[in-house]
């Protein structure tokens, strides 16, 4: 059943939108004429998803994306609604008016239709891609085959809440010095374009000598004054020609190795995979998904190729018959801590749990380190931005004493 977008007006003339399933146009009016509203446009979901295509790098379609934390607040509701006894469609058509997100309101019409139509949940989610990860769709496939779907629910409700937390205190803790980075940088820029310029101009006409470092000031000062547009034109390449480089697979692979070796922040970016894999095999395996199929899934969501790759080569080793903790040794990517604790967790019969502690263990672990990299960050901005301005301070500074000596 097409699924349409509604503006209408209620009984007191108040300005309404949302969607309707109908068999069209007209069988929509009436409907909303049912219901109590005067239908003022009606347009079907296809349609608006096409208009709203053809925009993709505006505003626009910015802001209506689907964020992750609507989609965990959608799946804890969902468990909740079928776990009190709702059938899946009345419960898919209980939470419509309750979401906010319009983008995300026309997703769950489409997969409530779809669900009407005899296909499953699962089957419905993976028509929706962006929105709907493999994890996701993969859990609610072996939920509703085991029939706890409103457990898969909840477990999925809390990966992406957690998920959602870390990414949350990550951004908290880089946003103040990003600000003053950001916020220097413009500073240092007025500078060199206006202010300096203005004060060096006096040094034009002296007939001696200007010290070294009042040159290179003037020097820079004349640059960023007349060529600051190459700068931004070389800044925007760089950007683009990076992302496109890290596109193709030779150019992921190449960055993904070489973000692992990098000091600290390798480490970092690896606990970071180590951590996502291990929540997620955890949960997969606790859900009735087989260790095969689990690996599978999760060597596409770790985010780092290299990883992925020793996730691939483990899952091969896995189907001979050897040992995950032993398989996942032999890549070299994983952690020694990781490895041990998988061991004790195959040896002990509860790999589930540990894994959600190897999780548990490496989150607190890279939120400390980035804690501890912003808290030596800010200092070392302050003093270079310190020594910069110090720079400049002397560079006008040299020529006057030269000056005032003449005049003695």
């Amino acid at each position: 059943m097409p699924v349409f977008e509604f503006t209408a007006l209620d009984a007191r003339g108040k300005t309404t939108t949302g969607i309707i399933d109908a068999d069209g146009i007209q069988a929509a009016r009436q409907k909303l004429r049912a219901s109590g509203r005067f239908p003022v446009s009606i347009r079907e979901t296809q349609e608006v998803l096409a208009k709203k295509s053809r925009r993709e790098f505006g505003l626009g379609a910015w802001f209506s994306r689907v964020k992750p934390a609507d989609v965990a607040m959608i799946t804890r509701q969902l468990a909740t609604l079928i776990g009190a006894g709702f059938p899946l469609v009345s419960a898919l058509d209980a939470l419509l008016p309750q979401t906010h997100s319009h983008g995300l309101k026309r997703t769950l019409a489409r997969v409530k239709d779809l669900v009407v139509e005899g296909n499953s949940f699962a089957h419905a989610l993976t028509q929706f891609p962006g929105i709907f990860p493999p994890i996701y769709v993969n859990m609610v496939r072996a939920g509703e085959t085991s029939g706890t779907l409103e457990i898969v629910l909840e477990r999925l409700a809390e990966i992406t809440e957690k998920q959602q937390a870390l990414s949350n205190r990550i951004q908290a803790s880089l946003a103040y010095p990003v600000f003053m980075l950001f916020f220097g940088a413009v500073v240092l820029f007025i500078l060199l374009t206006y202010i300096v310029p203005t004060i060096t101009s006096i040094f034009a006409d002296m007939k001696q000598a200007l010290p070294t470092p009042t040159m290179v000031l003037i020097a820079l000062s004349s640059f960023f004054r007349d060529y600051w547009w190459t700068i931004l034109v070389f800044a925007a390449a760089v950007v683009v020609g990076a992302r496109q480089f890290r596109k193709t697979q030779k150019g992921r692979r190449w960055s993904d190795r070489t973000l692992l070796r990098l000091p600290m922040f390798g480490n970092l970016a690896r606990k970071l995979a180590v951590a996502r894999f291990s929540r997620t095999l955890g949960s997969l395996l606790e859900n009735g998904v087989t260790l095969l199929v689990a690996l599978d899934i999760v060597k596409n969501i770790v985010g780092n190729v290299q990883i992925s790759d020793t996730v691939a080569q483990a899952a091969e080793e896995v189907g001979k018959g050897k040992s995950l903790w032993l398989s996942l040794s032999e890549g070299r990517a994983f952690p020694m801590l990781s490895i041990q604790m998988i061991q004790v967790g195959e040896q002990s019969g509860e790999l589930e749990k540990m894994l959600y502690k190897i999780a548990d263990v490496f989150e607190n672990e890279v939120e400390t380190i980035i804690m501890r990299l912003t808290s030596y960050l800010e200092p070392v901005m302050i003093l270079v931005m310190g020594g910069i301005v110090g720079f400049i301070v002397l560079s006008i500074c040299l020529p006057i004493f030269e000056m005032n000596q003449l005049i003695r």
